[in-house]
């Protein structure tokens, strides 16, 4: 039996109209994490705001970042006080992260509006949700703005770990328990389904279990 070829579109994204792009794009890198970032302001107002253009730059020293897409919030508290706090919850907190996703005024805290609770940090001036179940202070190590856009990438050296005995199964963050949430496209986002593990393979395990290149060339 023979399969039809499969047929693609080719999309150019110089020829990009309007958020056209920005939305094909956010359909294609998915589920992403969702880093959940809380500031302090100079003035003294607490922010929080979802990030899903995030990830660990490096593991040491600790590394985390975001990109701020425009200069919101989350990026001028960073620039005036020198650190964040990146909060991860999982699917319990769902409702909360979203809350924390409006366009509040720069005054306004997105804790009061979503009834979070503000913890202090210990080694930064930013806060930690305290219903979040891992928490990580970081000081800021750079903004980088990407070429000429108005989108900055955030990098911040984690210099504290908060983490729930309730998500933990001896010393790793078991994702079984964590249940966190990933972000999909427009206004979806993608909850835990089953999980599946996988032994990475070595060169010399393919070639003791027999494996070899399906295609020689």
């Amino acid at each position: 039996m023979n399969e039809e070829p499969t047929k693609f579109r080719v999309f150019d994204p110089a020829a990009a109209v309007g958020n056209e792009l920005y939305f094909l794009l956010t359909s294609i890198v998915v589920p992403r994490p969702i880093s959940w970032i809380s500031t302090l302001a100079a003035g003294g107002t607490m922010n929080l705001a979802p990030h899903s253009y995030t990830t660990v730059l490096s593991s040491n020293p600790a590394i985390v970042c975001f990109v701020s897409v425009g200069q919101k919030d989350s990026l001028r508290n960073v620039r005036a006080t020198g650190d964040f706090v990146y909060n991860i919850a999982g699917e319990a907190l769902l409702e909360e992260i979203n809350l924390s996703s409006a366009n509040l005024p720069p005054d306004e805290s997105e804790f009061d509006w979503s009834g979070l609770t503000p913890a202090p940090s210990d080694l930064v001036k930013s806060p930690r949700v305290a219903e979040a179940p891992l928490s990580m202070e970081a000081q800021l190590a750079f903004v980088q703005q990407i070429r000429d856009t108005d989108n900055y990438l955030v990098a911040g050296e984690v210099v504290r770990i908060h983490l729930a005995e309730r998500i933990m199964t001896g010393d790793r963050v078991d994702p079984a328990k964590l249940r966190p949430v990933g972000r999909l496209s427009g206004s979806t986002y993608s909850l835990q389904g089953d999980l599946v593990s996988l032994k990475r393979p070595t060169h010399q395990s393919l070639r003791d279990a027999g494996v070899t290149p399906k295609i020689k060339r």
